[in-house]
Order: C-alpha cells, then sequence, then structure tokens
C-alpha cells in the first residue's frame, strides 16, 4: 500500500513529489516514459523565477526531478495504462503492475495539438512553438505567424504584436471562431493581418524556420512565404484517457475541480494542465502541484486520525 502515488512528471507532478517527500509521504510517482511534460519541447525559458539567464526547458525539469529525489520522492519512468477510483484503496496500473494507493494526485497534463505538417516536429524550438508567453521574446523585429481562428489564437496574436514587427494570422476557414470582442481586437490591430481559407503545408528551414508553404482551400493553389516564428493555436487535449468513467470530466476532457485541487474522487487531487484550462504555465502548474500535494497530506492526516467523515467517504469509494 502507498501513501501517495503521483501520476505525471511535469511542473505540477514533480512539485507535488517536493512537497510530498518532504512530508514524509514517501510518494511514487509514475513519470512515464517520456517524462517532463510541455518543457521539454522548449528551449530557453525566461520567465520561470529564480533564473535570471534564463534556462533551457528539459534542464529546469531535471532541476525538478533532483530536488524530489533528494527528498526521497521514488520516480518510475513507466506509463500508467489503467486506474480504478471505484473503490477504496485506490488502484492504479503501471504497465502490468498494480498499485494499491492511499491518495492520489493527477498530473498527467495536456497536449499541444499540433498540424502535423513536414518540418513542424524537426523545428519545434527553432522557431515552431506552441506558447507565445514563453517563446514570444525571441522574436523581436521578426514576422511571426499565428495559425488558429479561436480566442487562443487571437490571444497570442495580439500578445505577439509586442515583438513581431507583424504577426500574420493563418485561418482554415473565412470568419473567426473566436469571440467578438477578441475577433474586433485582432482585426483592428494595424500589426496584425489575415489569410483566409489558408492551411499551411510544410515547415521550412535547415536549422531554424525560415518560410512555411502555404495551400489556398479555395483554390488549391501552394505559395511560400517568409517566416521566422510559427506559433499552432489550434487548442491542446487534455491527457485524460485512462480517467473517463474514474473521474468527472468537462465536455473537452479536462477534469472537472470545485476549486482546483480536489476531485469528485475522495483522495484523489489534481494539478496543473489536465485542469487548467486557461494559464498553462509552468509556474501555475507548479503551485496547482503545491496545492494538491499539501491536500493530499490533510487527506492522509485525517484518514490516519479516524476522521469520521473522511474515513466514510474514502469507505464509500
Amino acid at each position: 500500500m502507498e501513501r501517495l502515488v503521483i501520476i505525471g512528471s511535469g511542473p505540477a507532478g514533480l512539485t507535488a513529489a517536493i512537497y510530498a517527500a518532504r512530508a514524509n509521504l514517501a510518494p511514487v510517482v509514475f513519470a512515464g516514459y517520456q517524462y517532463g511534460g510541455q518543457l521539454m519541447l522548449t528551449t530557453e525559458v525566461e520567465n520561470y523565477p529564480g533564473f535570471p539567464n534564463g534556462i533551457l526547458g528539459p534542464e529546469l525539469m531535471e532541476h525538478f526531478r533532483a530536488q524530489a529525489e533528494r527528498f526521497g520522492a521514488k520516480i518510475e519512468f513507466v506509463d500508467v495504462t489503467k486506474v480504478d477510483f471505484s473503490g477504496y484503496p485506490l488502484r492504479v496500473w503501471a504497465d502490468d503492475r498494480e498499485v494499491a494507493a492511499q491518495s492520489v494526485i493527477v498530473a498527467t497534463g495536456a497536449s499541444a495539438r499540433w498540424l502535423g505538417i513536414p518540418g513542424e516536429e524537426r523545428l519545434r524550438g527553432s522557431g515552431v512553438s506552441s506558447c507565445a508567453t514563453c517563446d514570444g521574446a525571441f522574436f523581436k523585429e521578426r514576422h511571426i505567424v499565428v495559425i488558429g481562428g479561436g480566442d487562443s489564437a487571437m490571444e497570442e496574436a495580439l500578445f505577439l504584436t509586442r515583438f513581431g514587427s507583424k504577426v500574420t494570422v493563418i485561418h482554415r476557414r473565412d470568419t473567426l471562431r473566436a469571440s467578438k470582442i477578441m475577433a474586433d481586437r485582432a482585426l483592428r490591430h494595424p500589426k496584425i493581418s489575415f489569410l483566409w481559407d489558408t492551411v499551411v503545408d510544410e515547415a521550412k528551414g535547415e536549422f531554424h524556420l525560415t518560410s512555411l508553404v502555404l495551400r489556398s482551400l479555395k483554390t488549391g493553389e501552394r505559395s511560400e512565404i517568409e517566416a521566422d516564428a510559427m506559433f499552432v493555436a489550434v487548442g491542446h487535449d487534455p491527457n485524460t484517457a485512462i480517467f473517463r468513467d474514474q473521474l468527472e470530466l468537462d465536455a473537452q476532457g479536462y477534469i472537472v475541480s470545485r476549486d482546483g485541487v480536489h476531485t469528485n474522487v475522495p483522495g484523489v487531487f489534481v494539478g496543473g494542465d489536465v485542469y487548467d484550462i486557461r494559464y498553462k504555465q509552468a509556474i501555475t502548474a507548479a503551485g496547482m502541484g503545491c496545492k494538491a500535494s499539501m491536500e493530499a497530506e490533510k487527506f492522509l492526516e485525517d484518514l490516519d486520525a479516524g476522521e469520521p467523515a473522511v474515513a466514510a467517504s474514502a469507505a464509500s469509494h
């Protein structure tokens, strides 16, 4: 029986592990075969406090991991394939191994949707990004392209006007899906232009993005434009497939929580982008991981003390 199992190893999961390990909960972290979350796909991180000269995303996550292990967190690089939260204790399967736990923190994050075009994966971190807040400052006085037509894309485009000499929004339809207020702001901005009924077929560049191959959805005509950066803003998918029928999810698949920490199952807590549909920053995810760990600690203390309400709610599951 484990006291606490943490599923996920991004900023939320590893921060939870740090706090839980310091509280002598001996957390087991199922980090996945590819640990570290979205920061493993970034290069320079300049907005995480404590690193005035910036730090590489993978290096930052190595610091997180080393700190968690220093205090006694046990990190296993395996994927969780199944959970059963219908009874107590809670059950988690990592590969083919079944683990019983008194409490669980879900911090599996969300994955950015990509276009799936040639050159996109190779140039991630070298001109191709999914986070304007993270990477926009690297493209001062450059031509920046934003892909998408929803509120997120308009927010990215407006933010990027602070840096780029011009911002081009490429959208596959002839009207925006964004709310009227966000659409109006973007349409009125002098630095933002639009290419309608258009998709990107290829990202080009040897070591860094230099141009994009476009295709008109009306005529099929292909063209090429110079671009120093491409920000893909077509949404995120929460990594919650294994929690369907186990935790309450919203229509988009994000975990539902009344306070951003507790789920609908006693003893199961949530942290990071798997719940956070809005901010999606390393520091907000880390803060949520801290809160989830502290709530898990309180839950376990009450359980140990035989708190009637906690024992009854756990037993009911």
